[in-house]
């Protein structure tokens, strides 16, 4: 059995599909999960990755794990006693959604110190062990759902500055790979789309999938800083808006660890757009 942590997130809800669709036994898990998150059938619990006790039942007799990492709320989870708790479940196997953020930015307490410490707690568990380092997801971009399907309006900083944007199903389908496959024990892949996209060129895509122009109109990074801060944490807002308007040569970099996994190129901004078009329509 596998255990998605996270599986009504944006790649732990497409993990549990390409799972289900490979015929595996898997238990899908989140604080608020319901039966409308998963397929039918699939045996979903309710959990907090912030309550590993609560987590024990929910890991009884699994074999491998896929633990989202918490988000902005990472900092708060007793890693090492869900590890223990997974151990404890039978698992022998985890697969940990982590962070490109651990490499290119090391000293940043939203983006890499935590981070770094929860790899570190997963490389030390007596697992074997996968980590995924993806980079900017393209489904940030829903961010932008309700300007554009009200006044066919985005907003954003930094209109020229492009990203290697990931598409989440990417992620998810290379966690299923090290879920079920042999060869990824003490592998660490950081994932990333397969070209460079700037805002204003995201923009554009949205609007060639909707086949009707979608307005950009791009922000100062104090504008910008003020409307994050309604939802994030002034550190992470800080450290996000650095990397999205002077990325390093590190973020900028194109892995080529999706195709090395899946035999296949990581899907374009665009193919996200024209697949995700019902949430900006």
């Amino acid at each position: 059995m596998i255990v998605v942590t996270g599986a009504t997130g944006n790649v732990g809800r497409s993990l549990v599909r390409v799972l289900a669709a490979a015929g595996e036994n898997v238990t899908a898990t989140s604080r608020n999960i319901s039966e409308s998150d998963v397929p039918e059938g699939l045996l979903y619990r309710r959990a907090d990755l912030a309550d590993a006790d609560g987590l024990r039942p929910v890991l009884d007799g699994a074999d491998a794990l896929f633990l989202q990492s918490g988000g902005a709320s990472a900092h708060t989870l007793d890693v090492e006693a869900i590890l223990d708790a997974a151990k404890a479940g039978g698992v022998r196997r985890v697969v940990l959604l982590s962070s490109i953020g651990v490499a290119t930015r090391p000293d940043s307490a939203s983006h890499g110190v935590v981070m770094r410490s929860i790899e570190d707690a997963v490389r030390g568990a007596g697992l074997d062990w996968t980590i995924l380092r993806p980079g900017n997801f393209a489904s940030n971009t829903y961010a932008w759902a309700a300007p554009v399907r009200e006044e066919r309006t985005v907003a954003a900083p930094f209109a020229g500055v492009g990203l290697p944007t990931i598409d989440p199903g990417d992620i998810a389908e290379v966690a299923a790979a090290a879920l079920r496959e042999l060869g990824h024990t003490g592998q660490v892949y950081e994932l990333t789309g397969p070209a460079l996209m700037a805002p204003r060129e995201q923009a554009e895509a949205i609007g060639a999938a909707l086949g009707e122009p979608v307005r950009f109109v791009e922000l100062t990074r104090d504008q910008a800083r003020a409307r994050m801060l309604d939802f994030m944490p002034a550190d992470v807002v800080d450290t996000t808006l650095d990397v999205l308007g002077e990325p390093t040569p590190a973020e900028l970099r194109i892995s080529p660890d999706v195709e090395k996994v899946l035999g296949r190129g990581p899907r374009t901004y665009a193919e996200w757009a024209r697949a995700n078009v019902a949430a900006f329509r």
